[in-house]
């Protein structure tokens, strides 16, 4: 036996086969009560016959990706998997792993269509699942196939193309209280996700850099965010009424996290009273990145600052920028012209590439060719 990470392993050979595999356990007592089982199956010859994912329960599968896996995620991302798993081990059940079956899987995909959830949802906990899945086959050896792979993922329409002109950004701003409004003008220009903004501690703020740094985010990895003058001013209003009962930038009046229920309930109110339809709060971010794109900053500029995983994500932008990619182009055309082009390749002799051009360039440009 050796130990890997704090936990139990056996390593057996038998008849020129070699089983090595967790023992899932830090215990050594138990750990040889384990293996000594394992060998015995590996005398008797049931071992390899043995169904795997028979003796292993869909429960147990939760509980060890919650303990094992989670902790490495964001917090935001464990809250997910906590949700999903709820839903997930109310359907399936004490059921063992080997019975679960893509066509079980499709059913639990209806019924959660059927209740209202959104494709996105859906997506999200069948990722999940499938994680869950793929490190029981990969590292805690229970299983060989995913089901889950064999289930096809639901059409999502998550694209909308719903920003606020400023116009609206007036009357929006106008019809908010002083707490929502110091909210909507700080995302419209840091884009931040919901969860971000408000999680955002003072000890995330950098006044003198101008920056704010985001931990918590969907991908799991850090980013900092520069912050312009407006931003800034804002943060700067905050820090002089800064609640001795909080450390968190955007807070209820309690000194609390604001909940983001009624936040999305303050906001439901300021856009009916603005006259503002279609229009959510992700819609501030989404109008912090268009703003950008119209702008023309590059697409990979503004996939780091929304914290894109894959700059994929970002090219619902690109059509936002047209000047930005005439930019590119005409920067080719920079102290360039064909006649010269011509003189400099007759002057080179380079022989088959003059001929080439010499009956095509002209001081007018271009003529037809004749052949």
């Amino acid at each position: 036996m050796f130990k890997r990470s704090g936990v139990w392993w056996a390593c057996i050979r038998h008849n020129g086969r070699k089983v090595q595999r967790s023992l899932e356990t830090s215990d050594r007592k138990l750990a040889k009560a384990i293996e000594s089982k394992v060998r015995t199956e590996l005398v008797e010859g049931v071992y390899f016959n043995k169904p795997i994912g028979r003796d292993r329960t869909f429960p147990q599968l939760v509980v060890k990706f919650m303990r094992e896996h989670a902790p490495k995620v964001s917090d935001s991302q464990q809250r997910s998997y906590a949700t999903s798993s709820k839903h997930l081990l109310k359907f399936f059940g004490e059921i063992d792993l080997l019975s679960i079956s893509p066509k079980m899987i499709s059913r639990y995909k209806v019924l959660r269509r059927e209740v209202g959830l959104k494709p996105a949802t859906i997506n999200r906990e069948m990722a999940m699942l499938s994680k869950a899945f793929n490190l029981a086959i990969r590292e805690w050896e229970w299983l060989e196939i995913n089901p889950v792979s064999r289930v096809s993922k639901e059409k999502e329409d998550n694209e909308r193309d719903r920003w606020l002109t400023v116009d609206e950004e007036v009357c929006l701003l106008e019809n908010s209280s002083e707490w929502l409004r110091d909210i909507i003008l700080f995302n419209l220009h840091t884009g931040l996700r919901q969860d971000e903004l408000l999680s955002l501690t003072w000890d995330r703020v950098d006044v003198f850099r101008k920056t704010i740094l985001i931990k918590d985010t969907k991908n799991g990895k850090p980013r900092t965010i520069p912050l312009n003058k407006t931003a800034l001013d804002i943060l700067e209003s905050k820090a002089r009424v800064i609640s001795i009962r909080s450390k968190i930038v955007f807070h209820s009046k309690c000194g609390t996290k604001i909940d983001k229920h009624n936040l999305r309930r303050a906001l439901v109110i300021a856009k009916e009273k603005a006259g503002i339809e279609d229009f959510t709060f992700h819609g501030l971010r989404h109008t912090f990145a268009t703003r950008l794109a119209h702008s023309g900053v590059d697409l990979y500029k503004i996939s780091k600052l929304l914290g894109h995983k894959d700059i994929k994500t970002t090219q619902r932008y690109a059509h936002h920028c047209p000047d930005s990619l005439r930019d590119g182009v005409d920067i080719l055309e920079a102290d360039y012209n064909l006649t010269t082009v011509g003189r400099k390749a007759a002057i080179s002799g380079e022989g088959n590439c003059h001929k080439s051009l010499g009956n095509k360039v002209r001081p007018e440009g271009f003529e037809p060719s004749t052949h």
